[in-house]
């Protein structure tokens, strides 16, 4: 392990092994469990065009297999744990974690090293190429989806965030198993993988540990290059969907990356389309929508503003005019100082309770370090709150305002607006 490359801030622990692996630890000793997890900057803007979908199906297959355990040997080994676990994929990063008793994290490590190592059996490749591709089918009953991933399309036109984290039909079903042969080994490599640990540990064990499960890992490798999209888009595109009941209407407004103005953006988001928010009380609450709300949709170099309704189709022209309403308030007459309080109080809570268990730190961590490239300690992240003020907000509306240029979109039945 190198000791050039050690860092300490606070409590946490931040060290290169000499394979190039990178292992950050939060030592919690008030609690009685550990979590740990490998996340590798491996997403779906990562993937090249024509292998949309390759960072989720690899996702599945880090659960079939590896040169120690039968894929069914994997689920027990993690059931006589007691362990909680699971993997998902992002469109930044695909993250494999686990929670257990504090007795049980070097076994926890260890598993879940080894299963970022797989073999990818054949057999096992078509098949679960087979569930992938229901999951994508499935993914075709829900409107949310379909709004979402329609705004990622259109606002990343061009660039890898364009397409969804499960892929294509199409993409998927031409993927072989070399392809995520070569796509594995430059994306897995040590140095483009996190080791994060959170709970009642032992940094110094846990830095053995890591050291002696990973000690094959010779592929160092480099860290992929990774490009911001050269623009984001505007414009209006509507989506017909004749079988749901609903309509989606939704806004994309740019607004910065998570990396920069993370607090602001969600204090903005909160106030208008949050919890007793502003949406809430003049949308919702008055029959317009059942369900409408404001939602920070930030990566680590670029992010935008969602603002979206759900209604009856019939409604549209409704749903609309009540979010442009409350946008143009918002950046006219500004934020009250009672709305920030409240946000404020919110976001403190929910950060501390997050901080008493080592699942959730892990999860903040991932976070952290994936927009941040550091772990920042419940303090830090509870500073950063704190020094939101109003004139903070005001200035971030007047750079990213939340009326003007940005894409609109209509999904559901009805096919409104009539585009030229």
């Amino acid at each position: 392990m190198s000791s050039i490359a050690t860092r300490q801030m606070g409590q946490i622990i931040d060290e290169r092994l000499d394979n190039g692996l990178r292992v950050v630890i939060e030592p919690m000793r008030d609690v009685s469990s550990a979590a740990a997890g490998f996340m590798a900057r491996a997403g779906s803007r990562d993937e090249p065009a024509d292998w949309a979908g390759v960072s989720h199906f690899l996702e599945h297959m880090c659960f079939k297999g590896t040169r120690k355990r039968h894929w069914s040997q994997i689920t027990i080994d993690f059931d006589n744990m007691g362990a909680y676990y699971n993997a998902f994929t992002s469109r930044e990063h695909t993250f494999y974690f686990g929670w257990v008793r504090r007795a049980d994290i070097d076994k926890q490590i260890e598993l879940l090293s080894d299963m970022v190592r797989p073999t990818l059996p054949p057999e096992e490749f078509d098949t679960e190429k087979k569930v992938v591709l229901e999951e994508i089918a499935m993914s075709d009953d829900d409107l949310d989806r379909h709004m979402y991933d329609l705004l990622h399309e259109k606002v990343f036109a061009g660039h890898g965030l364009a397409w969804p984290v499960l892929g294509y039909k199409q993409t998927v079903e031409k993927l072989s198993r070399q392809n995520m042969v070569d796509y594995h080994d430059q994306y897995y490599s040590p140095a483009n993988v996190v080791l994060i640990v959170a709970g009642n540990v032992e940094p110094d064990a846990v830095l053995k540990t890591a050291q002696q499960v990973t000690a094959h890992w010779t592929n160092v490798g480099k860290v992929p290059p990774r490009q911001a999209p050269a623009q984001m888009h505007a414009g209006r595109a509507v989506q017909i969907h004749e079988r749901f009941k609903q309509q989606c209407v939704a806004y994309a407004m740019p607004t910065g990356s998570a990396g920069v103005g993370e607090e602001r953006i969600e204090a903005i988001a909160s106030i208008l389309g949050g919890e007793n928010s502003r949406f809430f009380w003049n949308i919702t609450q008055k029959g317009i929508s059942p369900r409408a709300g404001v939602w920070g949709v930030t990566y680590a170099d670029c992010g935008f503003q969602l603002l979206y309704s759900f209604g009856e189709p019939d409604k549209c022209e409704q749903m609309c005019d009540a979010m442009q309403r409350e946008a143009r308030k918002v950046q006219t007459d500004g934020i009250k100082p009672e709305e920030l309080q409240r946000i404020k109080n919110r976001r403190r809570t929910g950060l501390a309770v997050d901080g008493e268990a080592a699942y959730n730190r892990l999860m903040q961590m991932m976070q952290d370090i994936d927009y941040h490239d550091r772990a920042r300690t419940l303090d830090q992240r509870l500073a950063e709150v704190d020094a939101v003020t109003l004139d903070s907000l005001h200035e971030h509306l007047r750079k990213y305002p939340l009326v003007g240029n940005g894409y609109f979109v209509s999904v559901g039945p009805r096919n409104w607006p009539p585009l030229p």
